[in-house]
Formats: C-alpha cells, sequence, structure tokens
C-alpha cells in the first residue's frame, strides 16, 4: 500500500458484503455497523454482491448514506463466486470482506487500516469474533463454538505457515491486500481451484476463506490474527441444534482434506486414527457429540476418497 506523503488514493478500503437470502434483522444490524464506522466513508468503498438472493437486495436495503456504494447481483451461486465478483469490482488495495451476520465494531476499518500501514509483511488477517447468541446455547455445544467462528484473545499473533490454525485468519472481517485477493482471483480463473470450498445453498462446506487468506503465504507474505480488529457475531437458535452442528463438521472435515491436498500436495495420513482410533471414539461420545464425531469421521473419509478418485 502506498502511503507515500502527498500521494492519496481516492479509494483506500475496498469492503465487500456477500450476502444471500439474509435474515432481515440481522442483515439490517450488519450494515448499520458499516454506517457507524469511524472512518470517512470517502476513504472506503461498499460492494454489497448479492448472490441470488430470492428476493433482489437492490430493493430492500438502502445504501444512499454511502457515497461510494453500489450492489452487485452475482447470479453464479456460491459464496465462492460472490467473493470473485467483489474482488474484480473492488477498487481499494485493502478489501475487507464481512458477512451478512457480522457486526463491526465502530472503529472496524480504521484499526484495519492501521495493520496495513503497521505490518507491512502481513498479507492477510482478521480479528476477534465475539458471540451473540439469539438464544441462550446448551453447554454441550461449547467445544463446537470455534467451528461458528467464535474467537476472542489479547494478543497479536501471526506466521507464515498457511494451515497453522493458531495464526490462521477466518473469513468473518477478513483483510487481504489486493495482491493477495488478485492472486487468489487468479487461482480460480487459471483453473488451479476446480472445486469450491465455500458455501452453496444448503451446503456447509468450509475453507475459502482459508484458501484465500494463505494466498498471503503464496507471495512472500504472513498470515495473522489482531486483537484490535473486533466485532459482533449474530448466531441464531438453528445453528446451535445437533444436526446443523454434525453439518457443519462434517462440512468442515471434508473440506480441510480437501485444502490440504491443494496446499500441502500429500497430506499425511494416519491409517489406523480412521479406520480404529476415530470410529472408537465416536461409539464411545455421549448425547449429541456421538452423531457429531461420526459426522466428522465420515468427513474425513468422503474428502480423502476424492482425493484418491481425482489421483
Amino acid at each position: 500500500m502506498c502511503t507515500a506523503v502527498g500521494i492519496e488514493l481516492a479509494i483506500m478500503i475496498s469492503v465487500i458484503l456477500c450476502s444471500h437470502n439474509p435474515r432481515r434483522d440481522y442483515f439490517e444490524r450488519c450494515i448499520d455497523g458499516l454506517r457507524s464506522q469511524t472512518s470517512s466513508t470517502g476513504q472506503w468503498e461498499l460492494l454489497l454482491v448479492d448472490n441470488r438472493s430470492e428476493q433482489p437486495l437492490a430493493g430492500q436495503v438502502d445504501l444512499a448514506w454511502h457515497p461510494s456504494a453500489v450492489i452487485l447481483r452475482e447470479e453464479n451461486p456460491g459464496l465462492t463466486a460472490a467473493r470473485l465478483r467483489g474482488i474484480r469490482e473492488s477498487k481499494g488495495n485493502l478489501l475487507v470482506f464481512v458477512d451478512d451476520d457480522n457486526v463491526l465494531d465502530p472503529d472496524y476499518l480504521e484499526a484495519a487500516q492501521r495493520a496495513a500501514e503497521e505490518k507491512p509483511f502481513l498479507g492477510s488477517w482478521s480479528g476477534q469474533c465475539r458471540p451473540e447468541f439469539e438464544t441462550t446455547p446448551p453447554e454441550w455445544t461449547r467445544r463446537y463454538w470455534g467451528n461458528l467462528v467464535i474467537r476472542e484473545f489479547d494478543r497479536d499473533v501471526w506466521s507464515n505457515l498457511p494451515r497453522l490454525p493458531a495464526s490462521m485468519p477466518c473469513g468473518a472481517g477478513l483483510c487481504v491486500r489486493r495482491d493477495v485477493a488478485l492472486h487468489y482471483l487468479d487461482l480460480h480463473e487459471s483453473g488451479k481451484r476446480p472445486f469450491q470450498f465455500d458455501r452453496n445453498g444448503k451446503s456447509l462446506l468450509s475453507g475459502g476463506d482459508n484458501d484465500l487468506a494463505a494466498c498471503a503465504c503464496d507471495i512472500g507474505l504472513g498470515v495473522g490474527l489482531i486483537a484490535s480488529l473486533k466485532l459482533t457475531h449474530l448466531i441464531s437458535r438453528d445453528r446451535l441444534t445437533e444436526d446443523y452442528l454434525a453439518r457443519l463438521c462434517e462440512g468442515i472435515f471434508f473440506s480441510a482434506v480437501l485444502l490440504d491436498h491443494f496446499r500441502c500436495a500429500a497430506p499425511a495420513v494416519n491409517v489406523y486414527k480412521i479406520r480404529w482410533h476415530e470410529p472408537l471414539r465416536a461409539l464411545l461420545s455421549r448425547g449429541p457429540h456421538r452423531k457429531i464425531q461420526f459426522a466428522c469421521l465420515r468427513g474425513r473419509r468422503r474428502g480423502l476418497g476424492l482425493v484418491a478418485s481425482t489421483n
């Protein structure tokens, strides 16, 4: 990013909000969070990517408060397609991806810009995701909160290891430099990503945000987590059910195998663990954990099967 004295960019940040059939009250709070940013609207643009919502978002949201806001209708289904459209249409040197159930703290964009200037070695980063549950979550769900993109910490961390969980940014509020985003775009347009890792319809696949963030390492930069970046993740009651968490975990484990395949060549496979240890652990689990553990195992095995069939 150019910060030389006397050189000003018309648009420093591109906020890309991807949405498909959003829940109305959550969507309104998301927009209110953007409207409340301490950064002047002259310093950032807003791209709302409507990914084939049944009721077009252009008729449901008023963005007249932002002078550089645009609503884009993306007909290709899936979060990956929406993100790629946002990247193509954006103008900023720093791209910030926001989900329609995210409420950014008022200083989020200011903190993102500061991180870009103070940490030039980072290519992608995200921050803290505090949960706001629609209903009190059952205590048994706590061990799966990380899968719901809940993350709170008190110090910055970073690395140049693209698959290290401790420093891997998440998709909620993900910040990437333009060169990183363009590299990700090229992976898809060149055919190097024949598989879409992100949500598509009722599918709960994941990993596209990790793949996008990891592109920083591909071009010699790092990934990280910045404590000053904070947002609230609105979590509906239906995402705290046994069925949803089982489907979510299956999608996560399936996607992780494929992401390792694309990014780590041939990931090590512990045959004993997959054939014996994990099934036994699932059998010994109680209550909803049994269903979820078997879903994790099923997802991993599906992923390995798909990788084997393509080799």
